[in-house]
């Protein structure tokens, strides 16, 4: 009978393993059963299994809803418009392939979406805005959503996840799906270091250990938050701007499996409202308030000479986020703090020029704003008796997060589209140093695989794109749905054979484990311990290592060599140390296992940041030794893989390339 550190074994064969259950899973749920059904026509029977660590309905970063869909792209724009402005917003460094291509499928996750009940805002044909309950023309049928920035429209989306995910499920059929299971490391094949195998993980609930042997593996386990300090600690432990349980498993489990990962000194450091990490972006574009220092200047206005320094991308209409960003620290290191965001004067400015029904709409989604996506934050306001047609609230820039699919482009280089033009050779003057197994070019076969054959992600995962938000995460899964059936159809004879046995794994994966049953007896308080460390403490000494060293919240994000060369020598002993974590149960178990991801990826961000010689994005990170752009040598992707091995990385320089004219940003 299976016992806390003797689980039973279940293993399971099936052609295509989805790993997660967030936006990108989900339409990789919905999306893959015509093209499996086609498939069969020709003969060929595909198995496709989900696991997901949480339950569906609420998993991944739409899990407390949204406000607004950041990514529609309408017919007021085209998909180079956006591709344009993923390259701005992103200091210039992304692949045009990747974004162009989002951008001609995404429109048609959000007509699934309202198909499917999501409610979406509209106006009527005098220019009067209503919610979703209004019941008016589709988007897919002409309706006009009401957009509250050039990219954005807006929802009653608290239930937005539970609706993409109902449709997922339908698709997918029960027995399909597992939830609950925390898969943790994929195995690579034994007669083929560079091809994926499987996959295995634990039951968070019961006392299993679950062994999948696939073709092909879909990695969409989101991004990385709690590598830094979180502004927040002490009673507000655990707050934090994207989801806690976003544990950097896409990235360190692609990184071990030997992808080639990009962009991973990117990172991603939000304004948002004080304390509650309310989100700004309804308030700036919706509600068109204007953020200020304490003395009421728009520090956007009195700061914006300073953009100037980083041309082209402070030139543009709207510069860059972490550009935006910067303009706000100039004010706080110099001590014109607090900085508030005034809005007291847009609402009152809301007031003159909609009608009164509009105006008591809109003050009422001021709190529906935070109560579909952001409940904290209404806990702050009335915490604090904050009215915001009476009261102004703070802003603060939070601690850094990694990710993909939002302002940030770090992630997985992986197979872009054949039909845009884009490189299909290296063209870097360094591509000598770029490993030889890896391939040129920015195609490799199939749409969304990873350099790993049969490794394919999507969302969080794909680097050197982003803004790709809920919707364009959701069509990147779409995508992959079609790709990897091709893959699975091209390779149907193929069995995979796992390089390492089930009883290895099952002890590495239950090592925490062990240490607690061996070592919890030598003290009479079980938190107190020379054997072992809790999984809470590593953490903390993560968080300090990455904010001190690694240009966090305390050092105003800066860093510099020497900085760097500590955190690495303190990240080499915390991976020592790590290896003493405990688990007394299956909830610390799995808290473990999102701290080896979490060091892994902090590596990552810390080795690609020491590599890249200059401060590609001021706002978000400066190395003060290197605090300048450099685009003559620097203009260029900076990609890494990661040896299980040695337990060494390896970074290098990709060739950037232009695909979509980016003039049309300054007319």
């Amino acid at each position: 009978m299976a016992e806390f550190g003797k689980p039973d074994v279940v293993e399971e064969e099936v052609d295509i393993l989805i790993i997660g259950g967030g936006m990108a899973a989900c339409g990789t749920g919905y999306e893959i059963g015509p093209w499996m059904n086609a498939a069969k026509a020709q003969g060929v029977d595909i198995k496709v299994k989900l696991v997901d660590k949480a339950a569906m309905d609420r998993s991944g970063a739409v899990a407390q809803g949204l406000s607004a869909i950041n990514t529609y792209i309408g017919s007021e724009q085209d998909p180079a418009d956006y591709a344009r402005m993923v390259s701005n917003d992103l200091m210039g460094i992304t692949r045009d392939d990747l974004t162009y291509d989002l951008g001609r499928h995404v429109d048609e996750s959000v007509h699934l979406f309202e198909e499917w009940g999501l409610p979406i805002w509209k106006t009527d044909e005098n220019g009067e805005r209503h919610d979703g309950s209004k019941g008016m023309t589709p988007l897919k049928d002409g309706g006009k959503p009401v957009r509250s920035g050039k990219w954005q429209i807006m929802i009653n989306g608290e239930s937005y996840k539970w609706i993409v995910a109902e449709a997922a499920k339908k698709a997918l059929g029960p027995d399909r799906i597992q939830e609950r299971v925390f898969i943790v490391k994929l195995v690579n094949d034994k007669n083929d270091k560079n091809r994926i195998a499987g996959a295995v993980g634990f039951s968070v609930r019961e006392h299993k250990l679950y062994v999948y042997k696939c073709k092909a593996a879909l990695l969409v386990a989101g991004g990385c938050v709690n590598i830094f300090r979180p502004r927040s600690v002490g009673e507000g432990q655990g707050r934090a701007w994207y989801p806690v349980w976003n544990a950097g498993s896409t990235y360190a489990m692609a990184a071990e499996a030997g992808a080639e990962l990009t962009m991973m000194e990117n990172r991603f450091v939000p304004t948002r409202f004080k304390d509650g990490y309310g989100p700004v972006g309804a308030w700036f574009l919706l509600f068109k308030a204007q953020a200020t220092n304490a003395f009421g200047e728009v520090y956007l206005q009195r700061n914006k000479d300073l953009l100037e320094d980083y041309p082209p991308y402070g030139q543009t209409k709207v510069p860059a986020s972490c550009l935006r960003n910067h303009l706000m620290l100039k004010e706080m290191r110099e001590g014109r703090g607090p900085i508030w965001i005034d809005t007291v004067t847009a609402l009152a400015n809301l007031r003159e020029t909609l009608s009164p029904r509009e105006v008591k709409h809109l003050e009422a989604e001021a709190w529906e704003d935070f109560l579909d996506m952001c409940i904290g934050q209404c806990g702050i306001w009335a915490g604090e008796n904050i009215e915001p047609e009476k009261k102004n609230s703070e802003l603060m820039p939070t601690e850094p997060y990694l990710l993909g699919s939002h302002a940030g482009c770090c992630g997985i280089w992986a197979s872009g589209p054949t039909d845009v033009g884009a490189p299909t050779g290296e063209e870097h003057p360094e591509k000598d140093r770029i490993p030889g197994h890896l391939p040129e070019g920015w195609n490799w076969g199939y749409r969304g695989m990873t350099t790993v054959q049969g490794l394919f992600t999507a969302g969080d995962g794909v680097g050197a794109s982003g803004h790709k938000f809920s919707s364009g995460s959701h069509a990147e899964g779409r995508m992959c749905a079609k790709s990897m059936v091709k893959f699975v159809m091209d390779n149907k004879d193929w069995q995979p054979e796992f390089d390492t046995t089930v009883d290895e794994l099952t002890e590495e994966i239950y090592r925490p484990v062990r240490n607690y049953l061996e070592h919890k007896d030598y003290t009479t308080a079980i938190d107190i311990n020379p054997n072992y460390i809790t999984p809470r403490m590593l953490q903390f000494r993560l968080q300090k290592i990455m904010d001190e060293y690694v240009a966090g919240v305390s050092t105003y994000y800066t860093t510099n060599e020497h900085m760097l060369d500590l955190a690495e020598q303190k990240l080499e002993m915390l991976k020592e140390d790590a290896l003493k974590m405990r688990a007394k149960d299956l909830h610390e178990l799995l808290r473990a296992w999102e701290n080896y991801h979490r060091i892994l990826t902090a590596e990552a961000h810390m080795k690609h940041i020491r590599f890249r010689e200059e401060s590609r994005y001021p706002g978000f990170y400066y190395r003060m030794d290197k605090n300048f752009i450099d685009e003559e040598n620097w203009h260029c992707f900076v990609n890494s893989v990661y040896d299980k091995e040695t337990k060494t990385w390896t970074c290098f320089k990709r060739a950037h390339k232009d695909l979509v004219d980016k003039s049309k940003l300054f007319k």
